[in-house]
């Protein structure tokens, strides 16, 4: 539907009882698309694995003491869990985009040129299957391990680390199976590099 089509044709909105139907299975899906399970959710939250299965499946009505410390084992905002309507923020709502289980959200709004996403990269194991494209691509881990095949290379990148890479090389990046990962992305489909200013070093006095 057109974001410019006539309101009245939308329907009602919907009812609070409405909206709490929809926590159960979105609170699911955001749990395994960050590789999750019950008991370690259980563990972060300090919620026992009865209570948070019966919030997934609908049987306990959800409320802010359950949904604050899932919100926060998720770094998630409370009103993604809810699926709150964005209100009068003049920032930018990216809405995260999942594929193939990998969570991304986009930063940056312009067509073409320079790309940035944070993504999120759940805990799995999965067999490398290097891929070749145009571009270029630098990578930031903030969170857990990330497992890089390059070519002949193959490292495991930890928080705080970044790589850089040629995106016509063979490459491959994904979970070491280990735990989720957090990590930024910089990707120019044109072949753009990352580039960082810094002042010159001054000379030294004689």
């Amino acid at each position: 539907m057109s974001a410019h089509e006539d309101e009245t044709t939308t329907g009602p909105d919907p009812t609070m009882d409405d909206v709490l139907s929809g926590v159960g299975p979105r609170l699911r899906a955001l749990r395994k698309e960050r590789g999750a399970t019950l008991s370690g959710l259980s563990a972060s939250t300090g919620i026992s694995v009865s209570t948070l299965s019966r919030l997934e499946s609908g049987l306990r009505r959800p409320s802010l003491e359950l949904l604050l410390p899932i919100a926060r084992a998720h770094q998630v905002p409370l009103d993604e869990l809810v699926g709150a309507p964005p209100v009068g923020d003049p920032r930018v709502r990216a809405k995260p985009v999942v594929r193939h289980g990998r969570t991304m959200i986009p930063l940056t709004r312009q067509p073409g040129g320079l790309q940035a996403y944070k993504i999120i990269e759940p805990n799995r194991r999965a067999e490398p299957d290097p891929q070749t494209h145009e571009g270029y691509e630098w990578i930031y881990l903030l969170s857990g391990k990330l497992r890089i095949v390059l070519g002949e290379h193959d490292v495991v990148l930890g928080p705080g680390e970044a790589a850089e890479f040629d995106t016509r090389v063979p490459h491959w990046f994904g979970s070491t199976g280990e735990g989720p990962a957090e990590f930024l992305s910089l990707f120019g489909p044109q072949g753009e590099r990352m580039h960082v200013r810094a002042r010159p070093a001054r000379a030294k006095e004689e």
